[in-house]
């Protein structure tokens, strides 16, 4: 399952989300989006879960959680629409 994770402190690095998501169960991936001109990170990643229960697990105790002085958001992702990427974002809101 893809992971959105949202509002992340800048300081925050791929190895840092991989470890907190971990802890939940396998990580296959996660990943941290960097703008290209600044080198900063946006504030938000993805994190690759391939066991759906634990990502589940993940989602509903990690989102509203705070890590590193920020309150995070955490939800599942779903793919581009009308791209065909691979690449995740999350899902609207009901």
């Amino acid at each position: 399952m893809n992971i959105f994770v949202a509002n992340l402190n800048y300081r925050i690095r791929k190895e840092n989300l991989e470890g907190i998501f971990a802890e939940y169960g396998e990580v296959a991936s996660a990943r941290i989006i960097f703008d290209r001109d600044t080198k900063r990170s946006k504030g938000y990643g993805f994190v690759e879960m391939p066991n759906e229960e634990e990502a589940k697990k993940a989602i509903s105790e990690l989102n509203g959680a705070e890590w590193e002085g920020k309150m995070i958001l955490v939800k599942e992702s779903d793919a581009r629409p009308g791209t065909g990427s691979a690449d995740v974002f999350p899902t609207a809101a009901p």
